[in-house]
Parts: C-alpha cells; structure tokens; sequence
C-alpha cells in the first residue's frame, strides 16, 4: 500500500515507516560499528563520533563539542581524556582565552578515522554492488532527505539524554 509522493499520509502510517526503518537500521548501525571494531585502538562510536566532530569543525572548543554530542560537559571532558591519552586528540588552551579549551585531531587520530572510513566503504561497496542502480539511486536519494529532515528540525527526544547516560 503507496502513498503519493509528498501526500500527508497521517501519523499511523509515518510510524509504520519509521518501525520499517529501525527494523532496516539496527542491522546498519550493527554493521556500521563492527566495521570499526578493527581498527587499533578499538574506539566506542561516541569517542568515533567525537573525533569526527572535531575533525569536521575545526577549532572546536569543549564546550562546543559536549554541546554538538549532546551530553553534559564533565562527561565531553572525560571522553577527550581517554582520546588524548590514546594520541588522538589534543587540547590547548588560547592565551587570550585561558577558560576555553579547544580541540583538534592528531595526526595519528586522522589515520584512524580515515582506517574507519575505508572499511565503512568497502563493506558498503559489497553491499550496494547488489543493489540495481534505480536501488542505489533511491538509497542515496532517501538517506538525503533523512539527513536534511534530521539536521533541518527539532532534534529528536532522546538527543539531550546523554548528559544523564554518562556515557563519554
């Protein structure tokens, strides 16, 4: 059962969707952490997730980036910790500003993210290779349109819970 494109299809079938789209995803995000797991040192996806975020915006300060993650400051502060002992991320702190603590990835955390990127690639290249083009045409076309919706609106409820999770 289709509906038109752009047609407001109700709230029932907008939840239809999105219960086939987490269905679709948990299997995706699985993947999509495993193909980190490889990597030396293994990172947990919010330490991947910070390293991106900084390397992404540079400059990035520490307030900034708990705020861009989403979780409360003591923990973005804990998480860049394990980061810097790692090597992978650094922090200095501007003389004209000596409460501002900004970060930046290393050169050895470049490396890694871009480990990551290349096994994320080729494990989607042998995915999408299966796909026919109108197939891949459609994925793209429909992670697009999430990607805009997601960053375009209000964020959904579960973004501020980190600061209560303590996961840094």
């Amino acid at each position: 059962m289709g509906c038109a494109e752009g047609a407001d299809d109700g709230q029932e079938a907008r939840e239809a969707t999105a219960r086939r789209v987490v269905d679709a995803m948990e299997g995706l995000v699985a993947w999509w952490l495993a193909a980190a797991d490889g990597t030396t040192p293994r990172l947990p996806a919010r330490q991947l997730l910070a390293l991106r975020t900084v390397r992404r915006r540079p400059e990035t300060n520490l307030t900034a980036l708990a705020g861009q993650l989403g979780i409360g400051l003591p923990n973005a502060s804990r998480l860049c910790d394990r980061l810097e002992a790692a090597g992978l991320l650094e922090r200095t702190v501007p003389p004209g500003n000596r409460r501002e603590v900004r970060l930046a990835v290393t050169a050895y955390g470049q490396r890694v993210l871009a480990d990551v990127t290349e096994r994320r690639v080729r494990g989607l290249v042998t995915v999408v290779a299966q796909m026919t083009p109108g197939q891949r045409a459609a994925l793209e076309q429909g992670l697009s349109a999430f990607h805009h919706s997601r960053t375009a609106g209000p964020r959904p409820p579960y973004g501020t819970g980190g600061a209560q999770r303590g996961d840094g």
